[in-house]
């Protein structure tokens, strides 16, 4: 495995400290390649979890990506402008209001995605074989150890 400038034997050579830089700099990478649409980190986030999630409750859209209420407030309204998402009244609580992707949010989420995975795609092209296998394990496995922690939370 090659790390920061160095050739290492095993995995197990590979410090916690240099995984998070490599994922970091994956993250950045394929973050800043979804160019569609222009939004802000915070929209795009926003965005994707609606996308890939469904209609969520303000309140719970605004825990599940880490900022205030009227943070998250603000930002819908800001998307709710530019017609990516509505609100409309929760059918299990008539008090309660949900925010939904709409048709152009949906497309643009998908646009989005389309050109995140192209990036990675291209990343993986340059990966040798046992590279790629390696990513393909691993990926997995740490995306359901993240999945487990959060169900027993």
């Amino acid at each position: 495995m090659h790390v920061q400038g160095k050739d290492t034997g095993s995995v197990a050579d590979v410090s916690p400290d240099e995984l998070m830089t490599a994922v970091e700099r994956i993250v950045r990478h394929i973050r800043h390649s979804a160019t569609a649409g222009g939004l802000s980190t915070a929209a795009s986030s926003a965005l994707g979890r609606l996308g890939r999630e469904g209609p969520q409750r303000l309140s719970e859209l605004a825990r599940a990506e880490g900022v205030s209420q009227p943070n998250m407030t603000q930002l819908v309204t800001r998307m709710e402008r530019a017609d990516l998402v509505r609100r409309t009244a929760d059918r299990s609580d008539g008090r309660g209001v949900l925010v939904e992707a709409t048709g152009t949010g949906l497309d643009l989420f998908r646009r989005r995605r389309a050109e995140r995975t192209r990036a990675l795609r291209e990343l993986l092209a340059e990966l040798s074989g046992p590279e790629r296998q390696a990513v393909g394990v691993a990926l997995p496995a740490l995306a359901r150890a993240i999945h487990d922690r959060q169900a027993r939370s």
